[in-house]
Order: C-alpha cells, then structure tokens, then sequence
C-alpha cells in the first residue's frame, strides 16, 4: 500500500488533490441535505436546495423531487479550500432506500472513500448496515458523519455505540456535540481540543472558534482520552508514547488516523446537523484529512483479455496506459452518458478506445465533468477523475474501457436478482412498437430491472427489487416516455431447488437418412450453495456449478461446454413450474459420443434432458424470497404490529426498546408483504415506520406450494 501524504503538504501533484467518494445511508438519514450543504459551502450552488421543498439540486427527477427521496445516484465535482491548498472534490450522492440498492453498489464499486451518515436519534438502521456491507465488499475506507442532532431525542452517544454493536466497527469520535435537540449549538473538535459555533445569519458558512463551555470540558476530556488509546494502537511509537505517558501531536494523531481509515481498520466520526448549517464544513475538511486521494489506493487489478487466469494491475498514474470502468448508463436525448472512472492513463476527446467486454472498438464524442444534470465540457480526463462521456454505442454498466494496443479486463460487477415481477400491457399498436424500445433503453440504464416477453400469455414482464421500484419504472413509462401501459398487480418472483442427490443419464439420439444426432451425458446433481463452491474454489454462476470428471475420454473435450450449457439452459426455464432453478451441483461422471453424428447440439440436449430427470429424482422444492422487515413503532402499537406479522408467517427475530418507541425486527416472505405501508400507517395511527430487504430464499411451506402452482397453472 502506498504510504500516506499528510495534506499540509504544500507539494501535492494534482492526483494527490482529489478525493472520490460517496454519501450514502438509510433513507432519511439525510444524505442529499448533506450534499446540499456541501454544494453550497465549497461554492458549487449560491443557494441551498431542501429536500421538503422539492429543489435539491441532486434529486433532479420528477419522482425525486416529488417523492422527498434519492432515486439515482447524481454525481457532482466541486472544490474544497483546506489548509491553503484547494482539492477536487468527485462527489456521488446515493439513494437509501432499498429497492434502489444497486445505484449504492455500483457507486462503491468506483469510490475510494465514503461518508456514512447516521440519524442521531435512530442511530444504525437497516439500510445503514446494508450500505456498509458494500462498503466492506469493495474495500471502501469510510467515515461517519452523525447528522439530525437538533432532532428531538438525538443522543450521540447511543448512535456511536450502535455503530459498534450492529456493524461490528471501530468508529473513533473526533467531534463531540455541544447539546442535542433543542439545545444542539456547535460540535467540540477533540484534536484541537476548541469549540466551534455556525452563524445562523449567512446559512452556517461562517464558523466561530470559542472555547470548549466550562461544563462540557470534562466530558471532552474523557472523549479525547478514549481517541489518543485508540490511535496509539495504531502505530507503534504512538504506542510506545502514549504508554511513556509523552504527548502525542494533533499532526501525529492526524497521521495515524488518516493511514487507520486508509487500511480500514478505523472510522473517524463527526457530529452535526446539515439541516441548521451545523458541521458540515468541519465534516469536509474530514474528508481531506482522513479518506485517501486516488494514489493512496491499491493499484487496480485485471485480467488478461486471452487467458483470464493471467492478473494484471495498473498504477494509478496518469503516464501509464489508460483503463476505465463504465458503471452508469443514463440516457440522454442527444445520446447516451456513459459515467466512467478513469484508473489509470489519459483520455482525450476524440479519441478510441477498447471495450475489452465486448471486444469492440469505441469513440470518445465528448467528456463531460457532471454537475448533477449540468455538464461542463472536458477535452481530456486524466486517472482518478469520474466523468460522463458521450459517443459510446455498445457500452454497458461494467465494462472496461482501455488502451487498444494494451488491452485489461477490469473486474465486473455482480448484481442481484429481481425479487418482484409484474406484467404490463400496451394499450394501443404504436405503444407496442415503442414499449420494446423503451425497455431496451430502461434495461441499459438499470442493471437491477429485468424484463422479457411471455408468448403464452402476450404479456411483457417487467421485474425489479420491490414494489416502490417496480411503480418507479412504470411511471417512468407512462410520464417520461409518453407510453399507455396497462400495469398489473405486482408477483414475487419464485424460484426452484431440488431437496436430494440424484444420477441420471440424458441420451438425445436422432435418425432420420444421412447425418445422425448423438449425444450422451450421465451427471450427477446436489444441493449446493455459494458459500460452499467459495470453499472449494468453484466458479458458482447463476446459481449453480458445473465440474467435470470425466476421465478417459468418454466425452471429447470439444463437446463438455455444450452439456454445460444444456443445464444451464434447462436451469434457467426451471423444471417444477417454470422458475429459475438454484443452488445445485452438477458433475459430469461419464457418457459417450459418435465418431459422425455427434455435434455440440447433441450434448446440448443431452444435458438438457439428463439435468431435467436428475432434478425429477432428486426431488424438486418452490423457494420464495424472505425479505428483512424492522419496524420502529410506539410502544402502544406493538401488539397489533407482532399480531398482524405473526398472520403474514413472519418469525419475529427481536424486539428492542429504544426510549418509548419498540424496534420489531422480522423475517417474512415477500409475497405477504404486499401494501404493508398502509396497513401499517392504519393500525398504528400513522405513527409506526418500517424498512425492508432482500435476505435469502427459502422453502415455501407444502400447502402454499401447492396453491401458487395451481395458480400457475390455471395462468
């Protein structure tokens, strides 16, 4: 890892100025109030846009800004004075709410650092910890940022400790709170050991530096002891002086911080309230101080385009060949914006480049640095800068960009699958013909939404990660793209596994005058899960592994991808009732082929048809997705809550008493979880809240399964 550059450092190179990285939290936490703020502090916006208002410069959508929420992620480049030195700040600002998880991943997938924000009376909630899982995923080095501490009930202490206890992290305080509620005046810098207060006349832009308040300074004397402990861990002179009982300096304490958050074994965290223009400058200057400019992060890794076993790393350096990730697609009336993170090179207007995915060769029209949904023309881009580009036709979300004459794949990003479906209808002919398109179009900016075609019943299907998502994309139709669609009621998406081990053979054997058919394939099938090939090193795609043991050469070598693929195939229409089948092993133990009449079309078959009669055998289960449910509600309203999720098969995990309110926490099957807001708003006065996630599949119980099958059926 490279070592750390502390940013007094007058001599920093223009890569070392940067900073890239995300704002991202449960919903209403505040993370757009906090973009504002930032936008409007570094001198990006004149006026503060408000999220209640529905002028948030970074929810620019209709639905945002009706909605109060972040849909998209919005990208933004703004710069920060600190120290004498003036940064570039690449700013993403990410959605809380679930059913829009994907824009959070394929942000992280691209930051070099975050700041996750926590609302100070609620503390670590469910979609805080999702994000932090993501967080972890890509290896993001992060701080946190309490926010809403002139909420009524906000206690920071309580907020810290949840970070500990439910994300199992080492948060370290560098602010402390000066009051809370009603009483929230300033935060208490723990390093420099000075209060500092935020004007309310020009917006908070102005900061005032006092004193510590003489009945606060015991309490921050006790906060500041437990910061040094934690850092002197951190290095082991600091350790060696903190146990000598030596002083140890603000910059040495601010230099072991800074490379703790860098290895990710420590988070800084700071007080404040973005709404009343509290510690939102300080929390930038934390940014500078403590997440890692784009050289402070480990070189990127690829493949090779020809054997993907061979690694490859770029420096992020603007001398060495370019490479990029492209991670949003948004489409655009004068063409598509493809978003790319820039690894390493140079990248000119006008120039070519390699889409080493799809092997062909792309054209860069024009570069852009984003402003939200303003743009401001580039001619070049150098490594570590996040810019949108136009000109590129055959681009999706995770492919790599690069140098033709030095070719890399970048690691691609994995998305999850759709958990909900409905069908929509066209209403007339000419909305036929431009919904197909339209889908293609929704589809290429959204890798979490799935759509396809039912010959059977002449529906399309449209799928995605909930119902708020689903209701998105429909309006997104009728609204934006002028489209009459008919909607139906939303369904879950199901899906198959087998309950046993089995062996079956598959012999697909044609004649009919001349060139013959042959192919023949005996596998064996299990019940497997990801966890398990991860142990075993096996490559588990689509919910399934494929191994081959054949010896001896009963199978010519040529012919093993196609029995592959054949159960693949057969995987992916399902064999119970048509759902995808998960979570299976299947090994190839033996077959036989023929000198002519065998074919790559053959052994497709033969796989077909052997993984089709080993899942018969084995035995075959409907599996439906579980969804994570916390509700926080009054402590009147919790017998009615626990009643009404105990009748929608839900198994009530925990209950936890926060002050007068009662946190459910619950797991219940997606298909009972249709219009739960308004039966919840209904049975709690409007008072309860709730938020819910994806957590696996399960077994769906044998009298339900029978009932969802005859539905299908009867479809």
């Amino acid at each position: 890892m490279a070592t750390t550059t502390t940013p007094t450092d007058k001599k920093l190179s223009v890569l070392q100025r940067y900073r890239n990285f995300g704002i991202c939290a449960h919903i209403d936490a505040g993370k757009t109030t906090v973009t504002e703020r930032v936008l409007y502090y570094t001198g990006k916006t004149y006026k503060i846009g408000e999220v209640h208002d529905g002028t948030a410069t970074m929810d620019f959508l209709v639905e945002e800004q009706e909605r109060g929420i972040t849909i998209q992620s919005a990208a933004t480049t703004c710069p920060w004075t600190h120290k004498g030195i003036e940064y570039t700040m690449n700013l993403i600002d990410t959605p809380g709410h679930v059913d829009f998880t994907i824009e959070v991943e394929r942000s992280m997938r691209v930051l070099d650092g975050a700041v996750v924000v926590f609302d100070a009376k609620e503390g670590v909630e469910a979609q805080s910890e999702t994000v932090w899982r993501q967080a972890d995923r890509y290896d993001v080095p992060r701080i946190c940022f309490i926010n809403k501490m002139d909420k009524m009930a906000a206690d920071f202490a309580f907020s810290f400790n949840s970070i500990i206890e439910r994300l199992g992290a080492n948060p370290v305080a560098v602010q402390i709170p000066i009051g809370a509620a009603d009483t929230f005046q300033g935060v208490i810098d723990l390093l420099e050991m000075k209060a500092f207060y935020f004007s309310t006349e020009d917006m908070g832009a102005k900061v005032e530096e006092r004193e510590i308040p003489e009945e606060l300074v015991a309490e921050a004397e006790k906060w500041r002891h437990t910061l040094i402990e934690k850092v002197a861990e951190l290095d082991e002179e600091l350790t060696e002086k903190y146990l000598m009982d030596e002083d140890i300096s603000i910059d040495e304490v601010k230099k072991a911080l800074r490379q703790g958050t860098i290895d990710r074994v420590i988070c800084p965290t700071f007080a404040g309230s973005a709404l009343k223009n509290i510690g939102v400058q300080r929390l930038l200057d934390g940014v500078i101080d403590y997440l890692p400019n784009p050289t402070e992060v480990p070189p990127v890794d690829g493949t090779d385009v020809n054997d993907k076993e061979k690694k490859i790393t770029r420096e992020h350096d603007a001398s060495v060949p370019f490479s990029a990730l492209a991670f949003k697609v948004v489409s655009d009336q004068h063409g598509d914006l493809t978003y790319i993170r820039v690894y390493s090179g140079t990248l000119e207007k006008g120039s070519r480049v390699l889409n080493t995915t799809t092997g062909k060769r792309e054209i860069i029209s024009r570069i852009f640095e984003m402003h939200a949904k303003e743009r401001l023309a580039q001619d070049v881009v150098r490594a570590g800068q996040i810019v949108a580009i136009v000109g590129l036709k055959n681009t999706i979300t995770g492919d790599t960009l690069c140098d033709p004459n030095d070719p890399i794949v970048l690691e691609r990003m994995e998305f999850p699958d759709p958990v909900i479906s409905m069908s929509i209808e066209p209403a007339t002919q000419a909305d036929k013909d431009k919904l197909s398109e339209a889908l293609v179009v929704i589809r290429r900016e959204d890798p979490s939404f799935r759509s396809h075609y039912n010959d059977e019943t002449g529906q399309t299907i449209i799928a995605g990660m909930g119902e708020l998502h689903l209701e998105i994309i429909s309006n997104k139709l009728i609204r934006d793209m002028k489209i009459g669609v008919n909607v139906g009621k939303p369904r879950v998406a199901y899906k198959e596994t087998i309950v046993g081990t089995a062996e079956a053979r598959g012999l697909h054997k044609k004649q009919s005058g001349g060139r013959g058919q042959f192919g023949d394939a005996t596998i064996t099938i299990e019940p497997y899960s990801a966890a398990q090939a991860k142990e075993e090193e096996l490559k588990f795609k689509d919910g399934m592994t494929f191994e081959n043991k054949i010896s001896g050469g009963t199978i010519p070598r040529e012919y093993i991808p196609s029995v592959e693929a054949g159960c693949r195939s057969a995987a992916k229409s399902g064999v119970l009732a048509g759902y995808p089948l998960l979570n299976t092993k299947i090994s190839l133990i033996d077959g036989s082929y023929h000198d002519v009449d065998s074919s790559q079309i053959a052994f497709e078959q033969a796989g077909v048809l052997a993984f089709r009669e080993a899942c018969r055998k084995a035995g075959l289960a409907l599996l439906e997705p579980f969804m994570k449910i916390i509700v926080t509600t009054p402590e009147d309203f919790v017998g009615n809550v626990s009643g009404d999720l105990n009748r929608r098969r839900a198994i009530i995990a925990e209950t936890e008493q926060r002050a007068n309110t009662r946190i459910v926490t619950a797991e219940a099957p997606l298909s009972e979880m249709f219009g739960y807001a308004s039966t919840l708003r209904g049975m709690t006065q409007g008072r309860a809240s709730f938020s819910m996630e994806p957590l696996e599949y399960r077994v769906v119980p044998n009298n339900i399964a029978k009932g969802i099958l005859e539905g299908k059926e009867e479809d």
